[in-house]
């Protein structure tokens, strides 16, 4: 049992320290943004290059920060439903809705997303959008 106590603390502490840095990719993402809007109607040049920079950003601190969101108990719940219950009863939402709802989504996307991925990734493929 201390094992999986101490791989847990480990786990705990690895999510952490990602969600900690994966803040200061928000930061990074509006920089680029108003950056990019700022040298587009300043001088009229910009690239969709920039603007995909953030969608990437975005959806790196989504990913990235999930866990550390859902371990800080900060996730978006339905509070009221769930807080007329007890704290105990209020785990045990929190417990069903991640093995029954949030585990198995998870795993149903990976599964679906992975052909997907590996033609793109085989294929070479490269964004649509003009002068990326």
């Amino acid at each position: 049992m201390s094992f999986l106590m101490r791989l847990s603390r480990l786990i705990d502490a690895v999510n952490a320290f990602i969600g900690q840095w994966a803040k200061w990719l928000i930061l990074l993402a509006v920089l680029v943004c108003a950056g990019n809007a700022i040298v587009r109607y300043s001088f009229s040049v910009s690239s969709n290059a920039w603007l995909e920079l953030q969608w990437y950003m975005f959806a790196a601190v989504f990913l990235l920060g999930a866990p550390y969101t859902l371990r800080s108990d900060e996730h978006v719940r339905i509070d009221v439903i769930a807080g007329r219950f007890s704290e105990r009863t209020q785990v045990w939402i929190d417990i069903f809705g991640i093995l029954f709802f949030l585990l198995p989504i998870s795993i149903i996307i990976l599964w679906l997303s992975i052909p997907y991925f590996w033609l793109s990734y085989a294929g070479h493929e490269m964004s649509g959008t003009p002068a990326a």
